[in-house]
């Protein structure tokens, strides 16, 4: 087991010192795959059972919403940088690299998908929008599938407008572009 040690350096910059433990600092851009994109709000210590404990405090694009996480649990959580624009423009010409594979069996499909989901991976959340909408086209989603699909481009569009700096309407539709050409 790895113990991080907590340096603070001046105010709101933490370093965490630790094997293949990253950094974030206030104003980092940051992609959280349940939530989306956000940004480093503040950083702050705060009382928790006795021990005090660093959290980011995330201002999540999606639903304005404002999250506490424990620095320590940062990286177990798949929060990352967001990507840069070089690599969300490929992410966006893949939409439109022929036909996806599609798994038949919707119930293993649906874990596959939730799985790439989480993980975080901007590539990975490509592949699900991408299935999702080919197969929607074939025969239809059903309702958790559905679901799924607004979740994975309401996650991506907000990483996508924090990349490019644009509003999530202008997202919307780069997104919707990207897909139908």
């Amino acid at each position: 087991m790895v113990k991080l040690k907590f340096f603070i350096t001046k105010p709101n910059y933490v370093i965490l010192i630790a094997g293949g433990v990253g950094m974030f600092q206030v104003g980092d851009k940051i992609f959280y795959p349940i939530h989306g994109a956000g940004i480093i709000e503040a950083i702050e210590e705060k009382n928790f059972l006795g021990e005090n404990h660093l959290y980011y405090v995330l201002n999540m694009l999606l639903r304005e919403l404002h999250i506490m996480v424990p620095v320590e649990k940062i990286s177990s959580l798949g929060i990352r940088q967001i990507v840069d624009s070089t690599v969300m423009e490929r992410v966006l010409a893949s939409f439109h690299e022929g036909e996806p594979e599609v798994m038949a069996n919707a119930n293993l499909r649906f874990r596959i998908n939730t799985d790439k989901l989480k993980s975080g991976d901007i590539h990975a959340a490509a592949e699900v929008i991408r299935e999702l909408l080919w197969i929607s086209k074939q025969k239809g989603l059903g309702t958790g599938e559905r679901m799924m699909l607004d979740h994975a481009q309401q996650v991506f569009m907000s990483e996508l407008a924090l990349v490019k700096g644009i509003d999530a309407e202008e997202a919307f539709d780069l997104l919707r572009q990207a897909i139908e050409h």
